[in-house]
């Protein structure tokens, strides 16, 4: 609890104390330290400020500032207790010395443990190893990619060490804390709102001058720092030298060398944050100011002591930090220092401090203080970092591989080469997996139908929960190949490649080169890609690009896929597959170039990372990919079961006894009333009316088209389908148009069969088309929603979905019907 929630006459005794530099040293220095006994003495009239008594001497502190300190008050002790009166013989009532004494000793001890719990916010730019630090360090399970963008949110995890308890919050990646991006405001209210105890500066090694700018950013906040230099292995490979004792001086905090994938100094690491958390030796995280120069100085110290009069703000921020801010017109801080009562006055001083810099210096102070912290962080390297002189400047393997991925004539044949490959693997490779789990699931059916009694009840569980959830499951292996060859692309540093060489054609349709990357990522989900664009900075190439993510192809829509494909062209697996997405894409850069007309924003130059390419290690690649499986599995147990369900409830009733065959009792029930209402509407694209149930409740989640045709043609007598004999090995079939179609032998499951009978290969193609860019998954839809900032994005994106892929069905079923 705060110190400022205890009335008159309580005590509480110390467990931490919040806020930033100046104000957290002041109360320190009063005796407000873990362990420490205060008592509320009393309340001014007007219940601020409230008299304190610590280490025998009374302090006045205003409610604000003690809200800032955490305690272990006496109701919150006895609380702890599981039979107060029992377990240590005194009640909130008692007065004696003897129980005042047990309860003041369940305090500290109280205290002493809330007290061993460190906060720590991991920092750093993208590409720097944070991810991989914060998953070896805690445990957790996050994905590591080898390009910015992968963390869009904060991830937290935990772990003891040294008996201590550590929270670790793993920030986004970012390049600085000036605002330009979602993601760098984040980081920012993190450090400023929910400050942690100690901030873990995470660095690459490799490159220090790039990653160091980020820090004299953290320097200017006035946080408890550590540093970990992180990818140490590869500075120590290439033979350069770096004076770590002095570098930390410099910079006022400790350097640890760390190597993430080896788990390298992460110990060391943990001991020294316990170490500058405890503040054991003060010249270990020392705070420095970064000296901007004279004038610039002048105009920061004038502005800040302007700032100081409120005395509200000075426990929450760093006022220095604010002045630089505010000096560099940053708009969130702009925000903040405008609502202060002498806003007037601040805001004549920051006028005339810029107009005073610009005429002596010829420059404005936000381009001043850029020049300053890289002119603080060179000389930082020039006295402690020395680069090998005897090595011989060579192109290194990323130069060599670079030269032939991003080359001018074989870049988008090797990009749709790795492509086709992907698909072909998942298509090809899944194949046998999932006629096994086919057959499991097939003879698992027969023996539930074998042995329960004949009802409602035994229909439900075979054709409803077998059939429905059964029908997806069998693309498990499919779904796992998928994510493993992304996560390779992703480690690997490839995909920030693919945006390199998208870039040119990506600002031709008023995007990004960094929009490619959610684009990729929506191949997996389109939920995390819609987050991801928060590492875009221009608010209009992100809102184009959250618009034409869900014409990307999930994962979710991978099972429809191989439904189809499997059924009406297994000769040409990868190649169709390959089409579909690749018409996704063509579509969404027609979309963000029409878009692009109507949504006007200042762009923003391309400036995006290329990491170097490391091979990626199985832990981290089959970690990911059964992550993403293990998702998969929870969605069938969740919405795919409930909804296969609530279908076979559809199909079931009202009169399933009154029809003799399966067909009828379907056509006649509450689903068959849905799927011909909506029939007249696809008729068109040569759908039946089954497939517009399916279509319907894709709306959920894209896996349940399969579940829903599961549970509708669970019960189809595909047997018949060579003819009146029933011999199930003829090689073909009548089809839905009256034609004979081929059957393939072996290796279709019972829904294949069924579909081959139902529909004309054309009507499939323009089935997977329609799948492809109707309506996102709900959880798509609500994603645009919150990220794109409104209801209309949302509704705008699920109409123009769902008549793009009307008129695109039509136009490739009329198509296919003069080839097919």
């Amino acid at each position: 609890m705060k110190l400022s929630e205890l009335k008159t006459g309580e005590r509480g005794v110390v467990v931490r104390v919040n806020g930033h530099g100046s104000f957290r040293k002041r109360i320190l220095e009063m005796g407000f330290i873990n362990g420490n006994v205060v008592n509320v003495v009393m309340n001014a009239p007007l219940k601020d400020p409230i008299e304190y008594e610590v280490i025998g001497y009374k302090i006045s502190l205003r409610r604000e500032e003690a809200a800032m300190i955490e305690v272990i008050g006496e109701s919150e002790a006895l609380a702890a207790e599981q039979t107060p009166n029992r377990a240590s013989g005194f009640s909130q009532e008692d007065t004696s010395c003897e129980d005042a004494d047990i309860l003041a000793a369940k305090m500290k001890a109280l205290a002493e443990e809330r007290g061993h719990v460190i906060r720590v916010a991991l920092v750093g730019n993208p590409n720097c190893g944070k991810t991989s630090l914060f998953n070896i360090a805690s445990g957790s399970h996050e994905h590591v990619g080898n390009y910015s963008g992968v963390t869009v949110d904060a991830k937290e995890g935990r772990l003891r060490h040294k008996d201590y308890e550590f929270i670790l919050v793993d920030l986004p990646g970012t390049y600085s804390l000036s605002g330009f991006s979602p993601e760098e405001l984040y980081v920012r209210k993190n450090l400023v709102e929910n400050t942690p105890d100690v901030v873990i500066n995470v660095v690459d090694s490799s490159n220090l001058e790039r990653n160091l700018y980020l820090t004299a950013q953290i320097i200017d906040m006035n946080l408890r720092v550590v540093m970990a230099l992180n990818m140490f292995d590869e500075l120590e490979a290439k033979g350069d030298e770096l004076d770590i004792k002095t570098l930390g001086q410099l910079l006022g905090m400790p350097l640890i060398p760390t190597v993430s994938k080896t788990g390298r100094g992460i110990s060391e690491l943990l001991d020294t944050v316990i170490k500058v958390y405890e503040n054991a030796d003060p010249q270990l995280a020392r705070h420095i100011h970064i000296n901007h120069g004279a004038e610039l100085e002048h105009s920061i110290d004038r502005i800040k002591l302007l700032i100081q009069k409120n005395e509200d703000i000075r426990y929450r921020y760093s006022t220095r930090y604010l002045a630089i801010k505010y000096l560099e017109n940053d708009k969130d801080v702009t925000e903040t220092v405008e609502k202060l009562a002498n806003r007037d006055e601040i805001i004549a001083a920051r006028f005339e401090e810029q107009k005073r810099f610009e005429s002596m210096m010829g420059t404005t102070p936000e381009s001043a203080i850029i020049d300053a912290k890289y002119a603080f962080v060179k000389g930082a390297l020039a006295e402690t970092y020395k680069p090998c002189t005897t090595r011989k400047k060579r192109r290194n393997i990323t130069d060599r591989i670079d030269g032939v991925v991003t080359n001018r004539w074989f870049a988008f044949p090797i990009f749709i080469l790795l492509l086709y490959l992907v698909f072909e693997c998942t298509f090809t490779l899944g194949e046998y997996p999932m006629q096994w789990i086919e057959w499991l699931v097939e003879k698992f059916g027969d023996f539930v139908s074998t042995y329960m009694k004949e009802g409602a009840l035994k229909d439900l569980v075979v054709d409803g929960i077998i059939g429905g959830v059964g029908s997806v499951l069998v693309f498990l292996p499919n779904i796992l190949i998928l994510y493993l060859c992304i996560s390779l692309l992703e480690d690997s540093g490839y995909m920030a490649r693919a945006a390199f060489i998208m870039d040119k054609l990506m600002h031709k349709m008023g995007l990004h080169g960094k929009s490619f990357i959610p684009m990729i990522m929506g191949f997996g989900c389109n939920v995390p890609a819609i987050m991801a664009t928060r590492t875009i900075e221009s608010l209009k190439s992100r809102l184009i690009t959250i618009l034409i993510i869900p014409l990307m192809s999930c994962a979710g829509r991978l099972p429809i896929y191989i439904l189809v494909v499997g059924a009406f062209f297994p000769k040409y697996g990868g190649a169709v597959m390959l089409g579909i997405y690749l018409l996704g894409i063509v579509l969404a850069v027609i979309s963000a170039k029409v878009m692009s007309r109507f949504i006007k924003d200042d762009d923003l130059p391309f400036v995006m990372e290329l990491p170097p390419y490391r091979v990626p290690t199985a832990k981290s690649v089959f970690r990911h990919t059964w992550e993403k499986g293990k998702q998969y599995l929870h969605k069938m147990a969740g919405i795919i079961l409930v909804c296969s369900i609530i279908i076979w409830f559809l199909g079931y009733f009202p009169n399933h006894k009154k029809y003799d065959t399966v067909a009828e009792q379907q056509e006649n029930s509450y689903i068959g009333y849905i799927g011909k209402a909506i029939a007249p509407v696809l008729e068109p694209l040569g759908f039946d009316w089954r497939m517009g149930v399916g279509i319907l409740s894709g709306i959920g989640a894209k896996e349940l088209v399969v579940s829903s045709l599961g549970v509708m043609y669970s019960a189809e007598e595909v047997s018949s389908a060579g003819g009146p004999d029933g011999d199930s090995n003829r090689d073909t079939a009548v089809l839905a148009d009256g034609t004979a179609g081929e059957v393939v032998e072996g290796g279709n499951t019972m829904l294949q069969r069924a579909l081959q009978k139902s529909i004309t290969p054309a009507a499939a193609l323009a089935f997977m088309v329609f799948v492809l860019l109707y309506f996102p998954c709900i959880a798509t839809f609500v994603a645009i929603k919150q990220e794109a900032g409104g209801w209309k994005w949302a509704i705008g994106s699920a109409v123009y979905t769902i008549i793009l892929a009307w008129i695109m069905a039509f136009i490739v079923y009329r198509i296919a019907l003069l080839f097919l």
